[in-house]
């Protein structure tokens, strides 16, 4: 999906359509990636992009599993009880619905949203499914919490890179490489260590934000793209990169666990993250915290409409 960063009507307009175009072309379970009503960036227009929990993505979700008889999962920022989440929401055929609260925001991210705490494992007509979005996808304990428990992964992510040229990084290029690696590799590691079908919705398109803490300095970049359907073995069964563009990747899968074939580290990240990626990890999660705070404590961080 090319979502405009912040614009949460068109976007929720935007991700209604390819619902509609999916389960069109004969789909059961459509998946849209995540913060699929805002994406992310670092920009003052995030402040107003969450939506009330109950409010309009979690209807319009609602609306289309009924409307098609089928699944519809995505994630959004919503506002519950004062704070805001990242909140993955999976609707069933019948207008139900169970939902996971990303369990821990990556840089900038926290500067719109708070972690939660459930164990991303949803009661569905289906079994078992279990939800991981973005870089919940590269810490070992994801796999422990959701192995042998599970029969399917679904999530999506909103994975970015490097900025262009108007902010000179050391090795930008092999940081860059070595990030879309981490990205292309990561839904088949998780089928492989979890043993079970794994569905990944991502952004494609560019964006142009802030850099914290360096007014001034514009932000341009992409979201990585890397839409992918894998079997229960880790085999891309289709694909989406981010060349491709907006599209609808498609595959016909069956839910049910296999012996896994890998298993996780004994460390916090699955993959060996560059040093560049850690340092920015670092400082950006506690300016984001910070931020939150101030903007939540002043008024600033305001629920959409």
């Amino acid at each position: 999906m090319k979502s405009r960063p912040g614009d949460v009507d068109w976007n929720l307009e935007r991700a209604e359509g390819l619902l509609d175009r999916a389960f069109g072309q004969g789909c059961e379970m459509v998946i849209l990636p995540e913060f699929f009503t805002s994406a992310v960036a670092f920009d003052p227009v995030m402040l107003s992009a969450s939506l009330p929990f109950d409010g309009p993505a979690l209807e319009m979700m609602r609306g289309a599993a009924r409307r098609h008889d089928g699944f519809v999962g995505g994630s959004f920022i919503a506002s519950r009880g004062g704070d805001n989440y990242n909140a993955f929401v999976l609707a069933f055929p019948d207008g139900d619905y169970a939902f996971h609260e990303k369990d821990q925001p990556t840089m900038w991210e926290n500067c719109y949203y708070l972690g939660g705490k459930d164990d991303g494992i949803l009661e569905t007509p289906i079994g078992p499914v279990g939800v991981a979005m973005c870089w919940e996808m590269v810490r070992a304990r994801t796999v422990i919490r959701l192995r042998d428990k599970v029969d399917l992964l679904v999530g999506g992510s909103c994975w970015w890179t490097v900025p262009d040229r108007a902010i000179p990084i050391p090795g930008k290029k092999e940081v860059h490489r070595r990030n879309l690696e981490i990205m292309r590799e990561t839904p088949v590691r998780m089928a492989r260590m979890l043993g079970v079908p794994v569905v990944h919705a991502a952004h494609a398109g560019d964006f142009q934000c802030r850099m914290p803490l360096l007014p001034g300095l514009p932000y341009r970049s992409f979201y990585l793209g890397e839409t992918m359907i894998v079997d229960a073995t880790g085999e891309v069964l289709a694909r989406l990169s981010r060349e491709d563009g907006e599209g609808i990747a498609v595959a016909e899968i069956e839910p049910g666990r296999i012996t896994p074939s890998e298993d996780p580290p004994e460390r916090f990240w699955i993959p060996d993250l560059p040093w560049l990626i850690r340092l920015v990890w670092g400082y950006q999660n506690l300016h984001g915290r910070l931020y939150y705070r101030r903007a939540r404590d002043s008024g600033r961080l305001r629920v959409h409409g």
